[in-house]
């Protein structure tokens, strides 16, 4: 879609299921299933929708998981990525060597999975050669000494090879990537254009469902931080009316947020069914 002088494009690397106790916290599963109906593990299916961005550089905000993951993984976490980054890039018209850029988001392995790839010699490198990978520093320091709480999302291999290859450019706080609290360093992006907003709010607000405010990851270390973050975003979103990407919901990939009777919900702009 064209936003500006920018051209934004949702791309897909597939399916996955996590925990939807996990994914909604302290919410009660009464509530939550009724938006997002769980299996007989209690998973919900969520996407994986990196975003496109066409500018004055050619720029992809995170990659998915990528196809690194053992067999045993494969099935805890139920990837369906018939619809992968490789098909959706190739629909697109892009190839893989022609991105610029790579922001990630944050160094979950279902966002920057994707960033490597291993060769049929068992070698893993850099899936873009041609770019240059942009990452929070505090994140990085946060993947690369993970704790107990953190080490299950953070896999060395989609990150550390990029570092080796010399391709990093390690950002610290708000910056300008080009021109125009889930984890402490987790980057919201905005990308402004001709006096509009668009918002790629990752892991902050990971599905449709997330906007209302209390909804808070069980995976989120600073929960009460990002209660306050989300409560201001809400706001702001509503009544600037920012355009907003949600990475993980498995049908909306973009919407405004709006209000009715004092509660959040989401006008979908680009979705599976159009």
């Amino acid at each position: 879609m064209h936003f500006g002088e920018f051209e934004l494009t949702p791309l897909l690397d597939g399916y996955f299921r996590l925990d939807g106790g996990a994914m909604f916290g302290v919410v009660p599963k009464t509530l939550w299933e009724k938006r997002a109906p769980a299996d007989d593990r209690n998973r919900i299916v969520m996407g994986m929708r990196p975003l496109l961005v066409r500018g004055e550089r050619l720029m992809l905000i995170d990659a998915g998981a990528g196809d690194k993951m053992d067999a045993k993984s494969a099935d805890i976490y139920g990837f369906d990525r018939a619809e992968n980054l490789d098909v959706t890039l190739a629909r697109a018209g892009v190839a893989p060597d022609e991105i610029e850029i790579v922001l990630a988001s944050h160094l979950h392995f279902d966002h920057a999975g994707g960033f490597t790839i291993r060769d049929a010699d068992g070698v893993v490198r850099p899936t873009f050669r041609a770019a240059r990978y942009v990452i929070s520093r505090g994140e990085w320091e946060d993947a690369t000494h993970p704790h107990e709480r953190n080490r299950a999302s953070y896999f060395a291999e989609n990150y550390v090879p990029l570092h080796e290859a010399g391709v990093v450019d390690f950002i610290e706080g708000d910056v300008e990537v080009a021109p125009g609290g889930h984890t402490r360093f987790h980057q919201v992006v905005t990308i402004e254009s001709e006096g509009k907003t668009a918002v790629f709010a990752a892991d902050l607000f990971p599905t449709t469902a997330h906007v209302d405010v209390p909804w808070i990851m069980a995976y989120d270390l600073y929960p009460m931080e990002t209660l306050e973050f989300k409560r201001r975003f809400v706001r702001e979103a509503i009544d600037r009316e920012y355009l907003v990407f949600f990475e993980h919901d498995p049908r909306i990939a973009a919407g405004y947020i709006r209000e009715k009777n004092g509660r959040p919900y989401v006008e979908a702009v680009l979705s599976n069914d159009k």
